[in-house]
């Protein structure tokens, strides 16, 4: 479970930030008091545009960010002030974290399988299921930096997942990703519901919201303006599909 409680971020600016900006102010507020929850066994969505404040909220809940105000519990530990329980709790993906490319992806997957205390055979059965799922096995020893961006992204997948994480955040897990290998993610996510863990999403592809959200999110500017559960948004819907929707929203809130 993930509990968000009136949370808050501010980023100081330099003089040249101020001056990109355009603005007088020291500091930048990118989240503004939000506040929602995500539970087990249900997939949550957190949509917005750019600049939204998604990834910052995401990354406050994996412990890479720290809150200015407020608070996350990740399955009722603080992550401000437990990271590391949280961190042994939690499997963040996101396509901006890099990789070792001198490395190749059983040796990554091996390194990151010992930081979590993984026995051999419980890492082994879990590495062949994920190589399996993601298709895999061809290019498992060749060095990472010889790799394509959709072959580094399932790289990165079997990284967050290998330690068999209660909580799982993924930011744009499809990105870069052909058909064959987003359906597969897809089917994870829902491996994921289906073994009751807590899973948080952000994406940009309405059809992947549509096919997997059970709770939705809308931020826009650092504030919530929607979170109930799909069901209901669909029933509140005032135009013709999610996408045209999704805009009304964020377009009617400036």
């Amino acid at each position: 479970m993930i509990k968000v409680e009136q949370l808050s971020k501010e980023f100081t600016l330099s003089r040249k930030q101020m001056t990109e900006i355009g603005t007088q102010a020291s500091s930048l507020r990118v989240l503004d008091n939000i506040s929602f929850e995500c539970l087990p066994g249900r997939i949550f969505s957190l949509l917005g545009p750019n600049g939204a404040g998604k990834t910052t909220t995401l990354r406050i809940i994996s412990t890479i960010l720290s809150p200015s105000g407020g608070s996350v519990k990740v399955c009722g530990h603080d992550t401000a002030k437990e990271g590391a329980k949280v961190r042994s709790l939690i499997g963040f993906l996101t396509g901006t974290t890099g990789l070792y490319e001198r490395l190749t992806p059983d040796e990554l997957i091996a390194y990151f399988a010992k930081l979590n205390g993984i026995d051999k055979p419980v890492y082994e059965r879990r590495r062949d299921e994920l190589y399996t799922l993601l298709g895999m096995h061809d290019f498992a020893k060749k060095r990472i930096g010889k790799l394509s961006t959709g072959m580094r992204q399932k790289v990165s997948i079997v990284r967050t997942m290998i330690h068999d994480p209660e909580v799982v955040v993924f930011d744009e897990p499809t990105a870069g990703l052909d058909m064959i290998a987003a359906k597969n993610i897809i089917e994870l996510i829902r491996d994921c519901k289906h073994r009751n863990k807590t899973v948080i999403f952000s994406s940009h592809i309405m059809g992947e919201v549509d096919l997997l959200c059970d709770d939705l999110a809308i931020i826009h500017k650092g504030r919530i303006l929607f979170n109930d559960t799909m069901e209901h948004f669909r029933k509140g819907m005032k135009s013709e599909n999610l996408t045209e929707e999704f805009i009304r929203v964020v377009t009617e809130s400036n």
